[in-house]
């Protein structure tokens, strides 16, 4: 197995065991670059496995010229085991999320931005982080020393799909773990053959005698999610198994012994506020920390976080430090050693096992942080940190009422999450305004002069906006708005999304800056000017259209084509020597 590690360039892509060229009849992207539909979706697969004198060792890297570094391939082998306090007995799926360590980016990689233009800010590519998504599995087995079977199947990638590559890993990894690495080949081979994802699309997944419907959201999407259309079902054998989401956790299971304190952890999340989760096992700390960090959608989560994390990680040091303040990040852990070492964290939460009975699990308690003990900590919330509005004490009710009637998990976690998608909305929307107001009247953009300026963000001005234009236009929870904003201003939230949004607006004044010349009258411009004031239209020009056709700025094809009309125009009228120079032959 040692031979299948990678060594060759990080992402060369030569030939690959038995597995097939990605032709399939249909147009791809450049002359069929080996493995291009495959890394479209993952990076790599890896199996790691328990070795008496290693301990854990990577196994199996496949692509095989898939090169990890060394930083990588360890953290690949820590994090995809349950450490000894996970008494993990039997099939565990679970996630991580670990920093890249350097190295050159795939040139396929360069159309992330067609991919994230796309999709929704959650749903986007990571760009310094890989995902693992993990299948371990461990079983007495008297042929082997310790006497049990310990292996893990590791499907790594750069998207946040983590209900699509569950259930993938539901169906290949029971499989592998009997036939082991020719079914894997096969597999990877069959995931070369599918579409790119492409946000807004239903896309039929062929794996393992099982076609898989899958429908990635697109930034376009209402509010509410769609599950996938079933769509040329006739024409598929077999019929397609439509996935719900990609994406989606079962909110309400993740979230039941916790309900109490939504409001509380929905501000935490909201601040940055840098919390740690201390579970039984990595399943229950990767869910928690990832349904914790999907509560602000449709806002960025700008945050590190950590599904599953390890005293063996390369981070361990960066993350536990003292002489400087806890960083921003969520981190789940199973591993009671944390409490200790992170006694200064403002935010604990420690979760019990969950228990699925009819009735609602007892609601962890808030408590005060110099309540935690050292490796026996009880379940809670240790925090000192009061929430700023009031729990939505109908919303509570509903869910019990639904726990009563026997409500279906999945509508229990639409009602879930659509209290806090309209909860995010409605702190949202008046910075939208606000910022929207910033932006220059479009009657000041004149042709021939720089667009005026985006104005500066003023924090008093926004906050007295408030007054008539505020949160509770939208929401009837009561509470200090004006403080939670006030936090809120400081944190890296606040910085992304500005960022972002400043952004946004900056290209649209572009586009708006190039539409207003196309409308102008170019030859009664040029009646009057220097043949170097001309030369220089030309180029701001050719700069503009370069930008918007590469998609960055919002401007029709009509208003391309008047733009490449006008730089032919001006060009004509200039002596040939010029015209040379800027149309060399």
């Amino acid at each position: 197995m040692d031979a299948l590690l990678g060594t060759g360039p990080r992402r060369a892509r030569g030939c690959l065991g038995a597995a097939g060229p990605t032709s399939s009849g249909r147009a791809v992207r450049t002359p069929a670059a080996p493995w291009a539909r495959f890394s479209a979706w993952l990076e790599c697969v890896c199996v790691v496995t328990f070795d008496l004198e290693l301990g854990q060792a990577l196994e199996l890297v496949y692509p095989n010229d898939f090169r990890l570094t060394d930083k990588e391939k360890s953290s690949i082998c820590y994090l995809s085991f349950p450490d000894s306090h996970s008494g993990c007995l039997g099939d565990t799926q679970f996630s991580f999320r670990m920093r890249q360590c350097g190295g050159q980016r795939s040139p396929w990689h360069a159309d992330d931005r067609h991919y994230n233009s796309r999709a929704p800010v959650a749903l986007q590519r990571e760009p310094a982080h890989y995902f693992g998504y993990v299948y371990f599995r461990q079983v007495k087995d008297s042929s082997v020393k310790r006497g049990y079977f310990q292996k893990s199947l590791v499907l790594v990638s750069r998207l946040p799909f983590v209900r699509l590559f569950q259930a993938l890993l539901s169906l290949i990894a029971p499989e592998y773990f009997d036939k082991l690495a020719p079914c894997l080949e096969a597999v990877c081979s069959e995931i070369d053959q599918w579409p790119a994802p492409a946000p807004g699309q239903t896309l039929n997944l062929p794996v393992m005698g099982v076609v898989v419907q899958v429908r990635i959201p697109s930034r376009v999407d209402k509010s509410e999610s769609s599950p996938p259309k079933q769509c040329d079902q006739e024409n598929l054998l077999p019929a397609p198994v439509a996935l719900a989401s990609v994406h989606e956790l079962d909110l309400f299971r993740c979230f039941r012994p916790v309900l109490t304190h939504m409001q509380t952890l929905w501000e935490l999340m909201l601040l940055g506020e840098p919390l740690l989760v201390l579970a039984p096992s990595p399943d229950v700390s990767s869910e928690m920390v990832l349904a914790l960090t999907s509560c602000l959608q449709p806002l960025r989560f700008c945050c590190d976080f950590r599904p599953y994390f390890t005293i063996h990680d390369s981070e361990f040091k960066e993350f536990t430090t003292r002489t400087q303040a806890p960083p921003n990040v969520v981190l789940g852990v199973t591993n009671p050693f944390f409490i200790k070492t992170l006694q200064h964290w403002p935010h604990i939460l420690r979760v019990g096992e969950p228990k699925m009975s009819g009735d609602l699990p007892k609601q962890v308690k808030l408590k005060k942080p110099s309540r935690l003990k050292t490796l026996d900590t009880k379940p809670g919330l240790y925090t000192a940190y009061t929430a700023h509005l009031h729990r939505d004490k109908a919303l509570l009710k509903r869910l019990l009422k639904g726990v009563q009637k026997k409500r279906p998990s999945d509508v229990q976690s639409a009602l879930l999450r659509r209290h806090l998608l309209e909860l995010t909305q409605s702190f949202i929307i008046p910075l939208e305004h606000y910022m929207a107001s910033l932006m220059p009247l479009q009657k000041s953009i004149t042709p021939w002069k720089t667009p005026p300026q985006i104005r500066p963000f003023s924090q008093d001005d926004f906050l007295r906006s408030l007054e008539h234009a505020g949160p509770q236009l939208t929401c009837i929870l009561k509470g200090d708005w004006l403080g939670l904003y006030r936090r809120f201003f400081k944190s890296p939230h606040f910085d992304g999304w500005y960022r972002q949004r400043h952004k946004e607006m900056a290209l649209k004044l572009e586009a708006l800056h190039l539409e207003a010349i196309c409308e102008a009258n170019i030859e009664t411009w040029m009646k009057d000017k220097s043949e170097v004031e001309v030369v220089d239209l030309v180029l701001k020009l050719r700069e503009k259209l370069v930008r918007a056709q590469g998609h960055q700025l919002p401007v029709k094809e009509a208003t391309l084509q008047r733009a490449q009309l006008y730089i032919e125009t001006v060009i004509g009228s200039l002596p040939k020597d010029l015209q040379a120079v800027l149309c060399p032959p």
